[in-house]
């Protein structure tokens, strides 16, 4: 269930803090955050962040169809690596195992 709209978005108020002084002073360094709960309001389009995922932060520019997601979302936690599973076989240096060249398959002729 979503937050009241009676109530607003939610934003840290560090990072509104760090926000109105970058935009003050024209800065356009990343802004440093923790605050992965935060809501992206239309004052952070064009600002550049780096979201904590954990482990490091994660650089995120801000566009207008971002607005209403949380900064999160945009600063994945887990890294995909592959799927387990059987591995096909293969000869040294990386050709295709020997069965395949023998030629004694179903098409073989004289057979």
């Amino acid at each position: 269930m979503g937050r009241s709209a009676k109530k607003g978005a939610f934003v840290d108020e560090s990072v509104l803090r760090k926000i109105a002084r970058a935009r003050q002073a024209n800065d356009r360094k990343p802004i440093k955050t923790w605050s992965r709960r935060s809501t992206v309001t239309p004052d952070f389009v064009g600002m550049n962040f780096l979201v904590h995922n954990g482990k490091g932060f994660q650089p995120v520019y801000v566009s207008e169809h971002m607005v209403g997601h949380c900064l999160g979302e945009f600063a994945p936690t887990r890294v995909f690596r592959r799927h387990g599973g059987v591995k096909k076989a293969e000869a040294p240096g990386g050709a295709p195992a020997p069965a395949a060249a023998a030629g004694g398959g179903a098409g073989a002729p004289g057979k």
